[in-house]
Parts: C-alpha cells; sequence; structure tokens
C-alpha cells in the first residue's frame, strides 16, 4: 500500500474513533435525544449528497431495507447504547459485528464457514462476554445490549448489501441518510418528547457536533474507505481498520475516563485477534496463530 493512502486510512480510522468519543458527549455529557441526534446526522447527510439519490439500483425495497438496517438502525441503537455505556466497551463488543455477517452470510446466503473462521467467530465472543462480565453476571445495564442490536442491525444490511449490484458509495449514503431520516424523525418525535427544546438549550456545541458527525466522518471519512476498498484488497483493509476500536479505548480512557482493567484488556486483545483471523486469508491467519505459539514460548 503506497504511503499517501495508509495515511489517509490511519485518517479515517481516527475520524471514526474521534466520532465515537464526540457522539458519547453529546448524548451523555450534553444529554442530546440520541434519535433525535441520529435523525439529524442522517439528514445532513441526505442533504450532502442529495445529487447521487437519482436512479435507485433496483429492487428498491431492498435498498430501503439495507439503507434503515445500516443506518438508522445501527447507529440510533449505537447512540442509545453510549447514554450508559463506555466508549471503549461499546468499540470493543461491536467487533461482534464482523463474525455476525460471517455467521448471517452462512445462513442467509449459503457462504462457505470454514474452521478457521469459526475459530475467529469463537475468539471474538470470547473477547466481548469477557468485557461484558463482572463478578455479579453479565452487564447488560452500561448498554451494551443496546450494542448488541447495533450489531445485528447492521451485519443484517451488510449481508443484504451483498446482494445488490451496481450501487455506487455516494449515491448508497445519498440513500442511508434519507431512508435513516425518514424513520428517525417520526420515532424521535413519539419517543423523545421535548427534543427540539433540549437540543436548542444545548446551542452550538450540538450543530457542531453533529456537523463533524455528518460532514466530515459520513461523507469524507467513508468516501475515503470506500475508495480505498476499491484500490486495494479487502483483506489488506479490514485488518487495518481495527486501528478504530484500538484509538477508541485510548481516547476513551485519556478524554472521557473510561475504566479499562484487566477483564478489559483481555477481552479487547481476544476479540481483536478473532476479527483478524476471520478477515485474513487463510496463509495469512496461519502465519499469525503460528507467530504467536512462537512468541508465547
Amino acid at each position: 500500500m503506497a504511503l499517501r493512502d495508509f495515511a489517509l486510512l490511519v485518517l479515517v480510522c481516527m475520524l471514526w474513533a474521534g466520532n465515537n468519543i464526540v457522539s458519547k458527549y453529546v448524548v451523555a455529557y450534553l444529554h442530546a435525544p440520541p434519535l433525535f441526534y441520529a435523525a439529524v446526522r442522517f439528514g445532513i447527510v441526505a442533504l450532502a449528497v442529495f445529487p447521487w439519490l437519482r436512479s435507485p439500483p433496483r429492487p428498491l425495497w431492498r435498498l430501503l431495507v439495507v439503507s434503515v438496517c445500516m443506518g438508522a438502525g445501527s447507529f440510533a441503537f449505537m447512540f442509545i447504547a453510549l447514554k450508559t455505556a463506555s466508549p471503549s466497551s461499546a468499540a470493543i463488543v461491536s467487533q461482534l459485528m464482523v463474525p455476525t455477517t460471517t455467521l448471517l452470510s452462512f445462513l442467509l446466503l449459503g457462504e462457505r464457514l470454514s474452521a478457521r473462521r469459526l475459530f475467529g467467530i469463537c475468539l471474538t465472543l470470547v473477547g466481548a462476554l469477557a468485557v461484558m462480565w463482572d463478578p455479579a453476571g453479565f452487564d447488560f445495564s452500561g448498554g451494551l445490549a443496546f450494542v448488541l442490536v447495533s450489531v445485528v442491525m447492521g451485519s443484517l444490511g451488510a449481508v443484504l448489501m451483498k446482494q445488490m449490484e451496481g450501487v455506487q458509495p455516494l449515491q448508497f449514503q445519498a440513500w442511508v441518510g434519507w431512508a435513516s431520516a425518514a424513520v428517525l424523525i417520526p420515532a424521535s418525535l413519539v419517543l423523545e418528547p421535548g427534543g427540539f427544546e433540549t437540543v436548542f438549550s444545548i446551542g452550538w456545541r450540538f450543530w457542531a457536533a453533529v456537523t463533524f458527525s455528518a460532514v466530515v466522518v459520513s461523507v469524507f471519512g467513508h468516501t475515503a474507505y470506500y475508495f480505498l476498498i476499491q484500490r486495494y484488497e479487502a483483506n489488506l483493509i479490514s485488518p487495518l481498520t481495527l486501528m478504530t476500536p484500538l484509538a477508541t479505548i485510548g481516547l476513551g480512557v485519556a478524554i472521557t475516563n473510561d475504566p479499562f482493567d484487566a477483564r478489559m484488556a483481555f477481552g479487547a486483545a481476544v476479540a481483536l485477534v478473532g476479527v483478524l483471523i476471520i478477515a485474513m486469508r487463510p496463509n495469512q491467519a496461519m502465519l499469525f496463530l503460528f507467530n504467536l505459539r512462537n512468541r508465547a514460548r
């Protein structure tokens, strides 16, 4: 990979990690309604890429379902989760999206599920469970249950997306924006009464955060990521995006004072190794495991 492109990928991962911290700040510290925050975010995205809304690929119903799953479903539940969950724990548990997508691809699309990927799925699950576990049992009070819902919604959208052809990145973002805003605006009005008053009382900090999230993170960040995916193999790009949860953990500890003990460290390490094994090619995964074994000696 060219140094310029690697630097671009690092920037994208840092933007995604920073967005997790910004979102936590908005919904947990500024007390912005999470559904309203998500609705405004997608509304801005939709307006920014409005020209690409034309000539949607068929079937339209599948495009709308994918858009709602990967947009409103995935992001809204994540914002709800961040009201109580730390960005670090949410970033680790959200790594379950990779094995969940793999399993759904096997169940819904009939894709091959190798022993290597099953092993990676088990490792990622163990890591996520370690993060959710405490001496009293599983910790769903911290919003991590909503992270799991977000993971399932995003994974389902990704699997359905595999059955669509001819969707351009900005065109897809336009439909995600409009479809998600159309779902989230009425949901916020019903479930979050007084949302407008709350947001306007917060003032410029809300609008600065949501503009950063929509324009810089979504429009620029995701477009740059799609550019890299088209230029390089996914098996190269996907493992490198693990910089995002690592950066989120670091920023969470430094900025939002996330707790990070030995249990969290173990869970993060095991989950990320599992994701790497799933994402890598078979020969890369074998070499990775061989190196791990030799280092353990």
